[in-house]
């Protein structure tokens, strides 16, 4: 079928159902449409045989649902309607939600269903769950709902109870500090992660907070700071306490919108004297705290999971992920997991710390060279095998960043954004080493020139990665590690050590990793220190969410720094 996705942004379940219903023979294309009229426009131009609607905020026009066969995807069960569906969910504390496709109709979510799908809710951040849970779940809708169209089928009207309810509001959204215990504070503040934040005064300040995860070890006077760790503020509730990755300051109107950042960056010379508390080397079972790098060993598979929000990795994040990648190096193992978690694996650089620097174009330089340090660590890593392991979603630098390894296994929910165009940059990380390398030079080409998302069953089947696990988000860290064992006790991994470490050296002899880091960071160096680079414009435009200087059809973003926010 020729299928049109009218989407309010690319965010990343509109990439999602675009590449699953790519990989499915269909003809898909893709529209950023910000208003009816624009949805009307798209639908002309197209003129496609179906229109689905991933994530649209505007109204279809009834001119337009009435001379095509239009399906929006609800974020909620059959009877749930409203603009905040997910919210709601995670601030109610509900256990199982869902996801309906529904017929576009007069009333919004009221028409018929052509298909819905439960999920459970894990105890985890609005963003993490849209792109996981919901998403798989959302993709299992849209093809059922798609088949039964090309069959001729007809959706079935709506019936039980409905249950409609009005925006979650930032006075819905209050956390009362005095009074909240440590889960109603992290309902609260899982509900509005990463968007739009639960607004708050803190240190003489109004902040937007986001993400929230508990900490079962502190204790303290309800509402003050208690601790740091790796940019996190750690602030005590009436019987715990929980710790808060980034704040975005409140701006008046018509003021650029902040920059979301680290909360100790973002609190500069307002934070008080605090302990900045380790990493915890070994928690006890059941007991909650948080770190974004953690590292553990289960026999001789050691793994280094991390888990930086939105996926993007500043210049500090780099370095301390580099510092313990070393320490795992350190470690009797044959066989070194990185990544492993839920959720993103990696997103490149940290566009909005880099947009808050004094100076970005020398935060970029700083950035981009401490993700090649990185990088150049797992290159040059010849006494073990090294395996990437995708957990969710992986773009610009993160993908390079995942190549770097010998095997590179991702699970099945997967989108991978090869490419660094959408940003306005030529990339880095030893791309034109790794990426030619696992794919080919003609492919790499037309991934990096085209810059479109990837499915993981398309990146397996060029040589993108090497394995895809077929399990739910939850089970991901679980299943690597299961897999990881069991290539660690093959009886030929030492022979493929020794033959990975003298095919380094080859390499080195004809093709340094050093000439390609030069000719890689000659052609960046240019463009931040241009001005006019379209890099500087395009950086601000997704930090500060404002129009884009130029608008593609598939939609800006999806490189480095992060996605959109869901």
């Amino acid at each position: 079928m020729r299928i049109l996705l009218v989407a309010s942004s690319f965010n990343s379940l509109t990439q999602r159902v675009l590449v699953e219903l790519r990989d499915r023979g269909h003809t898909v294309s893709v529209e950023v449409t910000p208003d009816g009229a624009a949805v009307r426009q798209a639908v002309a131009r197209h003129a496609p045989d179906l229109v689905v609607a991933p994530m649209l905020k505007a109204v279809v026009p009834r001119d337009v649902w009435t001379a095509h066969r239009c399906l929006i995807v609800h974020p909620g069960p059959v009877g749930d309607r409203g603009p905040t569906s997910l919210d709601h969910a995670i601030h109610d504390g509900v256990d199982e939600w869902g996801v309906t496709v529904l017929q576009a109709d007069e009333e919004m979510d009221a028409g018929d269903v052509w298909a819905s799908v439960a999920f459970r809710v894990p105890e985890v951040g609005k963003s993490d769950l849209y792109r996981n849970e919901l998403s798989d779940a959302a993709v299992t809708a849209v093809l059922l709902a798609v088949e039964r169209v090309a069959a001729g089928a007809t959706p079935t009207p709506q019936t039980g109870e409905i249950r409609a309810r009005p925006a979650l509001r930032q006075e819905a959204r209050r956390i009362s500090w005095e009074e909240d215990t440590t889960e109603t504070v992290l309902r609260t503040l899982r509900a509005a992660d990463s968007q739009p934040g639960v607004r708050d005064r803190l240190l003489g300040a109004e902040w937007f907070l986001h993400g929230g995860h508990a900490e079962d070890g502190l204790l303290g006077r309800p509402g003050a700071l208690l601790a740091t760790r790796a940019g996190a503020v750690c602030r005590a509730t009436v019987d715990g306490a929980v710790w808060i990755p980034e704040l975005r300051a409140r701006t008046g109107p018509g003021r650029p919108r902040a920059c979301k950042l680290p909360a100790t960056m973002a609190l500069a010379g307002r934070l008080p004297e605090l302990p900045e508390l380790p990493a915890p080397a070994d928690p006890a079972p059941g007991f909650r705290t948080w770190s974004d790098i953690r590292y553990r060993e289960e026999g001789p598979v050691g793994v280094l999971s991390f888990a930086f929000p939105g996926g993007a990795m500043s210049t500090d994040q780099c370095r301390r992920l580099l510092d313990a990648y070393e320490t795992a190096r350190t470690r009797p193992t044959s066989v070194l997991v990185v990544g492993g978690q839920r959720d993103f694996f990696s997103n490149g650089i940290h566009l909005n710390v880099i947009e808050a620097a004094a100076d970005p174009a020398a935060e970029s330089w700083a950035n981009i060279n401490a993700m090649n340090d990185l990088v150049e660590a797992v290159l040059t890593t010849t006494d073990r095998l090294v395996v990437s392991a995708i957990g969710g979603n992986a773009a610009a630098g993160g993908v390079m960043l995942a190549l770097a390894a010998d095997e590179v296994w991702c699970r099945s929910g997967s989108v991978l954004n090869p490419h660094y165009r959408r940003m306005g940059l030529y990339g880095s990380e030893y791309w034109t080493r790794t990426l030619p390398g696992k794919v080919g030079g003609a492919l790499a080409a037309r991934l990096t020139e085209e810059a479109r998302p990837v499915s993981a069953a398309a990146s397996l089947d060029m040589g993108l990665v090497d394995r895809v696990v077929d399990c739910g988000p939850g089970e991901f860290a679980a299943e690597i590690t299961r897999l990881a064992l069991r290539l660690a006790s093959r009886d030929g991994i030492q022979p493929r050590v020794a033959a990975k470490k003298a095919e380094h050296e080859r390499r080195e002899a004809v093709s340094p990793l050093a000439a390609h880091r030069e000719r890689e960071l000659s052609r960046m160096r240019r463009i931040f220190d241009d001005p006019a680079a379209s890099y500087h414009a395009l950086r601000r435009s997704f930090v500060r969410k404002e129009d884009p200087p130029a608008l593609s059809p598939d939609g800006p973003g999806a490189g480095a720094g992060g996605s959109a926010d869901c």
